[in-house]
């Protein structure tokens, strides 16, 4: 089993961000990646499609001989992961937004969260904000449209720059010290929430910790690859192939898959 596949699926191409982080990490695991781009954003569906776009996702993996699945997805995690766990025999790991570590280091006692609706209505997000934050103003803002022109190859244009200036302006004006990043398509934002954010905001994402987290469940159940063979990645997108291979830098191919 230890040479089988991570299998990682998102509501498109963003998830991307969470494989950069674990290839970086376990250079020599093999990955199948699935992009659900023709259903992206998962964060305005109901709960109810939410767990039957992740079962689907998660089958497909688990019939390609996928060992873990990471489920590289805010909305999938805090909806779906649950059912997931219960259903299925193979490890899963999720990917909440990190409003704990943002929490416990603000100094103004004011955050900001930007994600996707379906991800600040859930369950999960809740009780996590209750435990950690219930002390602090948090500025939660719903990132309508931002995964729609990221899965259009829009990451950069003018409208996402004025998108993002309406959704911070009330952050900078609560006097924000941490922004956190709910969503795994938003990373791909970072150079422009630099540019628009003051200085002194820290922008968190959790990419880095579900990487460690991956190994470490990995190392658990006995299931790292020692091999120090090449790698072998393959990516699926039910979307528009060029977006995720810009995305990844051309250096990987990008298959259309029809699911």
């Amino acid at each position: 089993m230890s040479k089988q596949p991570i299998g990682i699926f998102d509501s498109g191409v963003g998830g991307t961000s969470i494989w950069k982080e674990i290839h970086a990490l376990l250079p020599h695991e093999n990955t199948i990646y699935l992009a659900d781009s023709a259903n992206a954003p998962y964060g305005l569906k109901g709960k109810d499609k939410i767990i039957e776009l992740s079962i689907k996702n998660t089958e497909y993996l688990i019939d390609q001989g996928c060992k873990l699945i990471v489920v590289a997805c805010n909305t999938a995690t805090t909806n779906a992961i649950s059912i997931l766990r219960a259903t299925y025999h193979v490890p899963f790991i999720g990917i909440e937004p990190a409003i704990k570590p943002a929490a416990l280091q603000t100094k103004t006692n004011s955050v900001g969260i930007l994600a996707t609706k379906g991800t600040l209505s859930s369950e999960l997000f809740s009780k996590t904000s209750g435990l950690f934050a219930s002390n602090i103003k948090v500025i939660e803002q719903v990132g309508e449209g931002i995964v729609e022109l990221i899965e259009r190859g829009k990451v950069y244009s003018e409208e996402m720059r004025q998108l993002l200036t309406s959704y911070l302006k009330p952050m900078i004006e609560a006097k924000i010290d941490y922004l956190v990043l709910g969503c795994t398509h938003y990373p791909y934002l970072m150079p422009l929430l630099i540019e628009l954010l003051p200085k002194h905001v820290k922008i968190i994402d959790s990419g880095a910790a579900v990487a460690r987290q991956t190994k470490a469940i990995l190392e658990k159940h006995e299931l790292l690859n020692m091999q120090t063979d090449k790698a072998e990645n393959t990516f699926f997108t039910n979307g528009n192939p060029e977006v995720m291979a810009s995305l990844l830098d051309d250096k990987f191919e990008v298959k259309y898959l029809n699911f």
